[in-house]
């Protein structure tokens, strides 16, 4: 027999949604319709008058070759980032599911650095690696490499990866550590009877068992890659060198807030949340159909 909740007003059910409802009405229906009227507005240098001109400011980014490269530039970040922070934080959440003496300490140690926000971890990680007053640089010119990101454009990039995917690899070993903990043991136990070694058992056993969480978090990782890395890269490189990791959600607040262009950013910001959505919706159709329920 099922349970069923039974209130004795009529109105309390609403009643209790209807926070939820106003904040999501409120911060994101609300700004989403904004940015389409916006996108559809052309203002002049002082902001003092507005004119419809339709569908100009998006026929402006196609023929921008500058945008497309933002493009690309957004979906190469987004898959390094949320492969290398899948990645790692599945190996730790294996490696902290086992017995081990002081394993809690370790968990917590682990889920710490969620904790951050991304222009902390952005200025973390320029004090670590900048090139005349890091740390980690040091040891790099030890070893030979030439490392200056505020010069390079590819070592910038790689420097933006690293830092966003360590700020998320917390969050995933969450989910990886509470799906490895959902698996029984008697399955596990039942492979290692048959004769399948460890590295056997993961592949064939526990990794098609976390299939429903690996769906989940490459979906929140790929939209995280999109939005909230903006204030990790504003921190550290600004969109340098020469743009070489300006993304498309890092574009939208140079080319409105920084230069003025209103109806451009809004228009990106249009396109951004459509990428987004159906990026989520080829996931949804495909990916998941590899997923173990």
């Amino acid at each position: 027999m099922q349970k069923q909740a039974i209130f004795q007003s009529k109105l309390l059910p609403y009643a209790l949604v209807a926070p939820q409802l106003a904040i999501v009405l409120i911060f994101f229906y609300w700004p989403a319709v904004q940015a389409v009227i916006q996108s559809y507005l052309l203002q002049d240098a002082f902001g003092l008058s507005t004119s419809f001109v339709w569908f100009e400011n998006y026929l402006e980014l196609f023929k921008d070759p500058a945008y497309f490269t933002a493009i690309v530039r957004t979906f190469v970040f987004s898959f390094a980032i949320a492969i290398s922070s899948l990645s790692f934080a599945l190996l730790l959440a294996v490696m902290a599911d086992k017995p081990l003496r002081g394993s809690t300490l370790y968990r917590t140690l682990l889920i710490w650095p969620y904790a951050v926000a991304p222009p902390v971890v952005g200025v973390l990680w320029v004090f670590m690696l900048h090139p005349s007053l890091g740390v980690l640089s040091r040891y790099l010119r030890a070893l030979g490499v030439d490392w200056n990101p505020l010069l390079d454009g590819d070592q910038a990039a790689l420097l933006i990866i690293l830092a966003a995917a360590w700020k998320q690899i917390s969050y995933n070993f969450l989910f990886f550590l509470a799906g490895l903990q959902s698996i029984p043991k008697s399955v596990i136990e039942a492979a290692a009877i048959d004769g399948a070694r460890p590295m056997r058992r993961f592949w064939t056993v526990i990794f098609p068992l976390l299939s429903p969480t690996i769906f989940f978090l490459l979906v929140v990782n790929i939209v995280y890659a999109f939005f909230d890395t903006f204030g990790i890269i504003d921190t550290m490189t600004r969109g340098g060198p020469g743009k070489a990791t300006e993304t498309l959600v890092y574009k939208v607040y140079t080319d409105g807030l920084l230069g003025g262009n209103l109806g451009s950013s809004a228009a990106q910001s249009v396109i951004l949340m459509v990428i987004v959505i159906m990026l989520t919706a080829i996931q949804f159709r495909f990916v998941e159909r590899k997923v173990t329920y």
